[in-house]
Parts: structure tokens; C-alpha cells; sequence
């Protein structure tokens, strides 16, 4: 079993933890603009970014998770912005569900019945780490719900588990001075049983040892877009340069493959840890939307402060 993990224990909803919800929402677009613009910072995210609001948008709107009003707003968003750039499992899934089928059923019809393993219920999840950082129980459950809605296959549902749990406890870590990533690695080990991610959170260990040089880090772990090949590869990059948001993110899309995502799941986990303002000012201030990105993550604490301990 894992050791407890220093900063593992919930803290309350004060100002600092205000900065951080928004350092992870702001992290995350920051993270993708600066993936989808190969390092030439642009300030404009992508699909990541923008199904990750609307997962934000329906967690306040309904005070927690509810599957079928998730559904409908990501759709809703989607309708409006389908220039995003959206792969073809959500739009299937919208399709599916304007013809009726349920929303917990649909993402089971893509891919012969076996469902998406890829990374679009992970690049999303950071707002599930963020309200529900106090309960891995209900954490696990919502990260796995809102999963299911584009990603059936376990491979894609658990990607988005681990990647909620990393953001909660990047959220409660200590200072620099006594973070601990092989700590931090524990603990995400003791709340997995899939072997997949085990074996991939050892690579991880030993790429932590090794000093983590990009050719490596690719090979071992991956940089494309499945779950198990992204995932892993964020948090290695997160936890390689945890002292400095903009090392963590140059270094993550540095990495090449699918830098969008990597570099949105890179900065939701460095967000969290150094809160916004750990993100350097100049992308900060050109980042697409910053203000509502500023209020979704106030609405999100407040949220949390107002419902305490498991977040609804």
C-alpha cells in the first residue's frame, strides 16, 4: 500500500485554493494553445480545452455530475464551435444522442461496439479533480461517468481517472521544497489496479530516475493520443520540472505527438500545483477567453465551499 502523500489530506476552500482552481482551468487552455501551436504560443485551444469548460459549465449548472445534462451541453457547445477541432468520436456521439440514444449508451456504437481508448475523457477531466479533491471515492465514480459519455473502453475511462487524481493531489501537494514525485507516484499507484497504467506508472518512475530525456520518455511511455500513451506522459512531464510551470509545459510539448492534449493535461496537473499565478503573465494574458475561464473556476470553488467535503 502507499504511503500517505504529505499533501494528501483536504485543505479548505480558502483564497489560495481560489487561485489554483483557476491556475489548473487556465493551465489547461494554456497547455493546449500552446500544443496546438507547435511552441509558438497563440493563445487559441482547441477542442480540449473547450469540452473541458463544458464539463466545468455542467458541474456548476446542476451542482455536481449529471450524465444527461452533460450530454446536452457539450452538444451545445459543440453546435456552436464545431471548428474546434473535434476527431470524429464526439460529433458520432451527438449524433447518436439528437437520435434518441441514451447518454451513458451512446460511445459503446464507436469502434466496433469496444468504445474509444483514446484521450478525450482524460483532457477534459480536470474539473472533477478540482470539486471532488477531498473524495477519491466520488472523484473515481464522476471521472469514470463523464468518461463513458465519448470513451467506453476501460483503457479511456481509467486514463480520465488517473488523470482526475493527479489534478486533486497536484491541487494539495507541498511547496517545491519538500514535494516529493515519487510520493506523488505512490499514491496514483495505490488507486489503480489496472495493469496497464502500473506498468506504465513504473516506466514513469524510472524515467523520473533517469533524468527524463525526450527520446526515452517517447518511447517508453508515448506522446499519441490513446489514453495510456498520453497520460502517463503528462505526468511524467509535470513531475520532471514540478518546480516551474513553463518548463513542465515546454518540456511536455516539446515531446511531440499529440502536443495539444499532452500540453492541456500537462497544464491542468502544473496549474494545480503553482496556481495561476504560477503561469507565465505573457501567456496568461494571451490566452483565448481568459475571463471566463477566470469566472467557470471562481464558480467551481464556490461551488465546492458552499457543498464541503465530496463537492455534490
Amino acid at each position: 500500500m502507499a504511503k500517505a502523500f504529505v499533501g494528501s489530506n483536504p485543505t479548505p476552500c480558502t483564497t489560495k485554493m481560489r487561485e489554483k482552481f483557476k491556475g489548473c482551468l487556465l493551465g489547461t487552455a494554456v497547455g493546449d494553445a500552446l500544443g496546438s501551436s507547435r511552441g509558438e504560443f497563440s493563445g487559441r485551444w482547441t477542442d480540449d480545452t473547450h469540452m473541458m469548460m463544458g464539463l466545468a459549465q455542467s458541474l456548476v449548472e446542476r451542482g455536481g455530475f449529471d450524465g444527461e445534462h452533460l450530454a446536452w451541453t457539450f452538444l451545445r457547445n459543440y453546435e456552436r464551435e464545431p471548428w474546434r477541432g473535434y476527431a470524429h468520436g464526439p460529433p458520432t456521439v451527438f449524433s447518436l444522442l439528437r437520435d434518441g440514444v441514451p447518454w451513458n449508451e451512446a460511445s459503446r456504437h464507436l469502434f466496433g461496439g469496444r468504445g474509444s481508448y483514446g484521450n478525450g475523457a482524460a483532457m477534459r477531466v480536470a474539473p472533477v479533480g478540482l470539486l471532488y479533491h477531498d473524495d477519491p471515492v466520488r472523484l473515481r465514480e464522476v471521472a469514470e461517468a463523464q468518461s463513458l459519455l465519448t470513451h467506453a473502453h476501460e483503457l479511456g475511462r481509467e486514463g480520465a481517472v488517473l488523470q482526475a487524481r493527479a489534478v486533486s493531489l497536484a491541487l494539495l501537494a507541498p511547496p517545491p521544497s519538500s514535494f516529493d514525485p515519487f510520493d506523488f507516484l505512490e499514491e496514483l499507484e495505490g488507486f489503480t489496479s489496472h495493469p496497464v497504467y502500473l506498468e506504465k506508472l513504473g516506466r514513469v518512475r524510472r524515467m523520473l530516475e533517469e533524468g527524463g530525456r525526450r527520446e526515452r520518455v517517447v518511447r517508453e511511455l508515448g506522446n499519441g493520443v490513446e489514453a495510456h500513451r498520453s497520460v502517463p506522459t503528462a505526468l511524467c512531464s509535470f513531475l520532471l520540472h514540478f518546480g516551474s510551470f513553463k518548463e513542465a509545459l515546454l518540456y511536455a510539448v516539446g515531446l511531440g505527438g499529440d502536443t495539444d492534449t499532452i500540453g492541456a493535461m500537462t497544464g491542468a496537473l502544473s496549474g494545480a500545483y503553482h496556481g495561476e499565478g504560477g503561469i507565465p503573465e505573457e501567456w496568461r494574458e494571451r490566452v483565448e477567453r481568459r475571463e471566463e475561464l477566470e469566472a467557470l473556476a471562481d464558480d467551481l470553488w464556490r461551488l465546492k465551499a458552499q457543498k464541503g467535503r465530496g463537492g455534490g
